[in-house]
């Protein structure tokens, strides 16, 4: 008598990924509930099994769902949005002030559904997510039917579903326990990178993950500058201050790993991490080529991933183990390097065990969960078909396979796809409602590259502060008048100080003329030494907010904010129409006049090349009664240096031209 089943795919070559890496050319896989039932070649298993659905798989490949181990799926709903732009750019000047303003339990569940959608279709049934609100992404990936999992994003600064790391370590503990038992879903958590977190915030999300016998997912060493970072703050690389911290005590699945040593790679080992390689997406952002054969040869778990949307920017699984062979062949100098069998292994079994999942899929075998994928081998563009190398097959799968091959796709033996056809999803209905979140995130961008000072309000490490001085500006004839100042009864030498400064000045057309300097300051001491270093942004306007005495002039700071990016960040963020330097020697005086405090700034400007000297006698101010009464301080204070009227200046040095007519 015959043993009934629920679903056989017959009469395809069978694909294992068994450790045996078994093929069976003319071969079926038996699906009971859930499971694989039995895995052999058709004619035995249809003399031995029956069931409801056969589906005739002659012609195609039969393997395991495909795993996915490091992605942000609901980024689906950003993709494309900024591309071509270094990761801090694209990072801390688009997706996180984009993400701020959309990125709530409804779009995580959108963006998801549209990623399960596409993932199914290139034959992925488990992937790795970190995002936020993934108890929305747990629901929405159980919806279509997929295997997951799923790290709640922690960051020492507020994210989009926690205002503190407190907030998400408590939310990601309340999802752990509601979904810690599912079959489908993995609920675990992920400190976002060292960088984003604090060492106190991996120590407890290790804790968290160790308490519950969870995977720990993070990023690890995308970047060079992000490796130079951690050895100025830690004195140590990143893997190494890693460890320090205890976060490799839990289970850690590190994406990336792109700039990591043979010693950081020992770490690795030693504490049973793996590795989310994600080519792609390092090499559009310029990342760099993660170092993948000499982590292999340490003997670590290396899965793929595609890393999010936005990045990628797609979820193709056949596109990131093509490019994870080739690139390793050209970093290694090697055409045996990471052969296509590996990097099939790479994505299924391997991946599985990556993410703690070894045991339930990533391969063909009885008992397993029937993870399952089926894909054309006798396309166009996979035609001819050499028989003589048994392993040509992992060659045809990795090199000449595409996504659009898949055909029929499984998950704990539900059928997500068949024939191409969507069976858990309404992919037409997803469609509509991510171009209408489209339409409603570009009105917010285009809105908001209208304004510098939004671009400026965007990017959140900044804190704002505006500034109202009273100002004058005049040549200076003779050094020794300082003195007349200085020396007054009516003057109190609070400090002195000498500086150099480099400022970098964007202009903008937009509305109001804006100008941001990026200042870099050095105070140098009496051996000419540098004593402190400090980088500055300020946004103006070119026009006064009034004047007095018709030479002394109240202006406006619209922002000023320290600058903790290099000028090469806010360049590329902001692309300023033009752009111009001002370098100067500038010596400062904090002084009382009758009072009220004064700086008194004698400036020497070496770029543009300015003759002479200049003296500047400012203070800050707070309401128009005050501006007028500081500024009649200010018009006795030159009357004392004897300076006349026309030796005051009623522009900025930018507008200056030097000795020889050149525009600065």
């Amino acid at each position: 008598m015959m043993e009934r089943a629920d679903i056989i795919l017959a009469a395809g070559l069978v694909v294992t990924m068994n450790q045996q890496f078994d093929l069976i050319p003319d071969g079926a896989v038996v699906v009971r509930g859930d499971a694989i039932l039995a895995v052999g070649p058709s004619a035995d298993i249809l003399s031995r099994y029956s069931a409801e659905t056969v589906i005739d798989c002659a012609g195609q490949y039969i393997l395991p769902g495909l795993v996915n181990a490091h992605t942000h799926v609901p980024m689906t709903l950003v993709r494309g949005l900024a591309d071509d732009l270094r990761l801090d750019v694209w990072l801390i000047g688009y997706m996180m002030p984009t993400e701020r303003e959309f990125v709530d339990p409804e779009f995580c569940r959108l963006g998801t559904l549209v990623g399960c959608a596409e993932m199914i279709r290139s034959g992925i049934t488990t992937f790795a997510d970190m995002y936020y609100y993934e108890a929305e992404i747990a629901a929405a990936t159980v919806q279509a039917g997929m295997r997951a999992v799923l790290g709640q994003t922690v960051l020492k600064f507020p994210a989009p579903d926690a205002e503190t790391f407190e907030i998400s370590l408590a939310y990601c503990r309340q999802f752990i326990e509601d979904w810690r038992d599912h079959h489908l879903i993995t609920p675990t958590v992920a400190p976002h990178a060292p960088y984003s977190n604090t060492d106190e915030t991996l120590r407890r999300c290790a804790e968290l993950a160790r308490e519950f016998d969870v995977p720990l997912l993070t990023h690890i060493a995308e970047t060079h500058s992000e490796v130079e970072d951690s050895i100025r703050d830690t004195d140590q690389r990143v893997v190494a201050h890693m460890d320090v911290t205890g976060v490799f005590q839990s289970h850690v699945v590190g994406a990336h790993c792109v700039h990591i040593n043979e010693h950081e790679m020992r770490i690795l080992k030693q504490w049973n991490a793996a590795v989310a390689h994600c080519p792609t997406a390092n090499l559009k952002l310029a990342s760099g080529i993660a170092p993948i054969v000499h982590v292999l040869n340490q003997g670590l778990t290396v899965a793929i991933g595609t890393d999010g949307p936005a990045s990628n920017n797609d979820l193709d699984m056949f596109e990131e183990m093509r490019l994870a062979a080739l690139l390793a062949k050209t970093a290694s100098g090697d055409p045996t390097a990471l052969p296509a069998r590996q990097a099939l292994l790479m994505a299924t079994r391997h991946g599985a065990q990556a993410l703690s999942l070894g045991e339930v899929t990533g391969s063909l075998e009885p008992g397993k969960r029937a993870d399952v994928m089926v894909m054309d081998s006798k396309t166009l563009h996979n035609t001819p078909h050499f028989m003589r190398d048994p392993d040509a097959v992992y060659s045809r799968i990795v090199y000449a396979g595409k996504a659009s091959d898949v055909r029929h796709v499984l998950c704990n033996g539900q059928i997500l796809m068949r024939d191409r056809a969507l069976q858990t999803l309404d992919e037409p209905a997803l469609l509509a409602q991510a171009a209408e979140y489209s339409r409603q995130i570009d009105e917010f961008l285009i809105q908001r590259e209208g304004s510098v000072l939004s671009k400026l309000l965007a990017l959140t490490d900044l804190e704002q502060r505006e500034s109202f001085e009273v100002q004058v500006k005049a040549e200076l004839p003779d050094e020794a008048l300082v003195k007349l100042l200085l020396e007054h009864p009516d003057v109190e030498i609070l400090r002195r100080v000498r500086y150099r400064q480099y400022d970098t000045y964007f202009l903008f057309d937009d509305p109001d003329n804006s100008r941001l300097r990026f200042r870099e300051e050095y105070r140098m001491n009496a051996q000419d030494q540098v004593e402190l270093v400090r980088s500055r942004l300020t946004l103006t306007l070119p026009t006064k907010e009034r004047q007095f005495h018709s030479t002394i002039l109240l202006s406006h700071s619209r922002f000023m904010a320290d600058a903790n990016r290099p000028l090469r960040f806010y360049r590329e963020y902001f692309q300023p129409i033009e752009e111009r330097e001002l370098h100067k020697e500038r010596r400062r005086w904090n002084i009382h006049y009758q009072g009220v405090l004064f700086y008194v700034n004698v400036d020497t400007v070496s770029k543009p090349e300015l003759p002479g000297m200049f003296i500047e006698l400012k203070t800050r101010t707070w309401s128009a009664s005050d501006a007028e009464n500081k500024s009649d301080r200010i018009q006795e204070m030159l009357s004392i240096l004897g300076l006349e009227s026309h030796r005051a200046i009623g522009t900025d040095y930018l507008e200056m031209q030097s000795a020889d007519g050149a525009q600065s």
